[in-house]
């Protein structure tokens, strides 16, 4: 038997493609001349445009101090949508276990099994929210949160003793649709992140990158989940400018790039330069904080740019050219492990139609049928595991 033999079996592969929400758009959402108005009415016609053009569902990005409240804006649009999968950013530092059980347990069962949630840990601090850990503590609590959240989402009666967590007696009313819970999502490039993401998590995202540093990064996560016998899927966040031909979407760049203030590019990059992020920094180096005079200058690979870097914090890359080109790069991407795709285009309401379009047809997506409507169960529909004593004794790592 060889070592390949004992590592666990890869997950079944899919290709899932989804889009962005937050409270921000327009053409050039960084310039408050091109921002639009943005409320509910507009955020349920971008939700049926999610649905209607095949995608799989949306992240719903958020901080804990600012932006529309994820939970809250998930179930408003449960009617107004059937298919679409609600990817909801979580910090574990502003939740406890058991009130992350009850949100996600009563949305994945009045949803119809339609939650996924992304755990957010190292990106920035959270100071203005009350909570006052480091980077390393961050990843540490949420190694001893997600002990304890996945243990009560399988059913079991919880006491734990950790660093950052005192649990005793811990118990979920009721369990989730999905079993054994709501897929969990999850970024980070740090050491510690990658352990995590390994220990814990479902599929691991990365922010754009070219495609060499996107295996290199595979490779290692999926190395450290084989250490945990565990298999572990993977997301990617890209931006797009799609355009009918690739010299169309150089184009749209350029004119992206010619709309962009000097003093926009040192605002983001000093507030970048603020972050606690190890991603934040590889983003970075593609494009070194410097604009340049022709958009093309920033192309770190064919029809992949890092120009969105300089004018947002977070995901700087973009995927530009025709639909062709671009449907060529995201089987690339897949090609090398990636199965979702969280993708975004300016302004995001008529961009989820022109790649649904022109974009969409070319690739082989994962859709699931989402079956008929089901009525919410608020019971227990797996039996909880006790352990002899009475609940389960989870011994803290380290």
């Amino acid at each position: 038997m060889t070592e390949t033999d004992l590592l666990p079996p890869l997950p079944e592969r899919r290709l899932e493609i989804l889009w962005y929400l937050i409270a921000n758009d327009g053409r050039y959402p960084w310039d408050p001349r091109w921002k639009r108005p943005v409320d509910f009415e507009y955020v349920q016609a971008w939700a049926k445009s999610i649905d209607v053009n095949g995608f799989y569902g949306a992240l719903l990005a958020t901080q804990p101090t600012g932006g529309m409240d994820p939970w809250i804006t998930a179930a408003s649009l449960v009617p107004t949508t059937r298919r679409m999968k609600f990817v909801i950013a979580v910090h574990p530092s502003v939740y406890t276990p058991t009130s992350l059980v009850k949100l996600a347990t009563t949305l994945d069962q009045n949803s119809g099994g339609r939650v996924i949630l992304n755990i957010v840990s190292g990106h920035i601090g959270l100071d203005a929210a009350g909570v006052h850990l480091k980077h390393e503590e961050r990843y540490e609590h949420t190694d001893e949160f997600l002990t304890v959240y996945r243990a009560l989402m399988r059913g079991e009666r919880v006491d734990f003793d950790g660093k950052h967590l005192k649990v005793r007696g811990a118990e979920a009313a009721f369990l989730s649709l999905q079993d054994p819970y709501p897929p969990l999502w999850f970024g980070g490039a740090s050491p510690i992140a990658r352990d995590v993401a390994a220990k814990h998590i479902d599929n691991y995202l990365t922010w754009g990158e070219p495609p060499a540093e996107t295996a290199e990064l595979i490779a290692d996560v999926r190395a450290r989940a084989a250490r945990h016998g565990r298999s572990i899927r993977f997301g990617i966040r890209l931006n797009l400018i799609v355009r009918d031909t690739d010299e169309q979407a150089w184009a749209a760049a350029q004119d992206m790039l010619d709309h962009v203030d000097d003093s926009v590019v040192a605002r983001v990059q000093a507030d970048s330069a603020k972050q606690e992020s190890v991603g934040q920094a590889r983003q970075l180096a593609f494009h070194k904080g410097v604009k340049p005079r022709f958009a093309q200058e920033l192309e770190v690979y064919p029809n992949v740019w890092s120009g969105f870097g300089l004018i947002r914090g977070g995901p700087g890359i973009a995927l530009v050219g025709s639909p062709e080109s671009v449907a060529a790069r995201i089987r690339e991407y897949h090609a090398l492990g990636i199965d979702s795709f969280i993708v975004s285009g300016n302004p995001l309401l008529e961009e989820t139609y022109r790649f649904g379009e022109q974009v969409m047809p070319l690739l082989p997506v994962t859709h699931d049928d989402p079956g008929p409507l089901r009525p919410a169960g608020y019971t227990r529909p797996r039996a909880a595991v006790p352990s002899p004593a009475g609940a389960s004794s989870l011994v803290a790592a380290g």
